[in-house]
């Protein structure tokens, strides 16, 4: 499938300390071209979405940074880019694909977590010292993201105790201290949704499982597979 692909990484106010949006965004920016996308790496702004028109795919690679309204604008200029977000995925149809810290951003946006199908509950939500980790498959849990998916993987941060919103399907978890944490769900929301808390870094994208699994997850997003 060939189509205009929109790569959101964070600036400003949703860029954290953490995490190299930039150099992420770029990497996903390349497997989206190998898909056959045309990709665009733009970072957020509130007119970031004005001409967002036509998009075959829309990810977003952003977290929680810097807000500073003198600089890139307050909540109520950030309004418009919000609603406009929320409509091309619900209103329009544009595929939407959250990564990692995308579990953490737009928290000025009261329908984020429900567009995505959760959230990361500061105070609660953490994940222990990065390193080489496994991502396995719900087991019984037909989706053509997952069928006949082994284990993914790959040097990355494992995010646990992340909060699915009601209706979210999980397919990937991960374990920590015993027990199963949800990594990859498809939102219950409007929309053809997907998050994915992996890709701390560069580092994660070395993987080949987890690169397969970044084209299973785009091939899903693009209508190449229902379910």
């Amino acid at each position: 499938m060939t189509g205009r692909a929109l790569v959101l990484v964070g600036r400003g106010r949703y860029q954290d300390r953490w995490h190299d949006d930039a150099a992420t965004g770029h990497l996903l920016a390349g497997a989206l071209a190998a898909a056959g996308l045309e990709p665009e790496v733009r970072g957020t702004a509130p007119a970031a979405l004005d001409d967002a028109d036509g998009l075959a795919l829309l990810a977003v690679v952003a977290g929680t940074g810097r807000v500073d309204p003198g600089w890139d604008g307050d909540d109520e200029a950030w309004a418009p880019f919000h609603a406009r977000l929320a409509a091309l995925v619900t209103g329009e149809g544009v595929p939407l694909l959250a990564l990692h810290q995308a579990a953490n951003t737009f928290t000025d946006a009261p329908d984020w977590a429900a567009l995505v199908g959760g959230r990361w509950v500061p105070g609660r939500s953490t994940h222990p010292p990065i390193g080489p980790a496994t991502f396995r498959p719900v087991p019984g849990e037909e989706h053509p993201v997952t069928a006949g998916l082994g284990a993914v993987e790959a040097f990355d941060e494992r995010y646990c105790l992340l909060e699915p919103e009601p209706g979210t399907r999980v397919l990937l978890t991960t374990e920590h201290d015993g027990t199963e944490h949800p990594v990859v769900w498809q939102s219950g929301g409007p929309g053809r949704v997907l998050y994915d808390a992996l890709g701390h870094d560069p580092r994660s994208y070395d993987s080949p499982s987890r690169r397969g699994l970044l084209r299973r997850e785009v091939a899903w997003l693009l209508g190449a597979h229902r379910a």
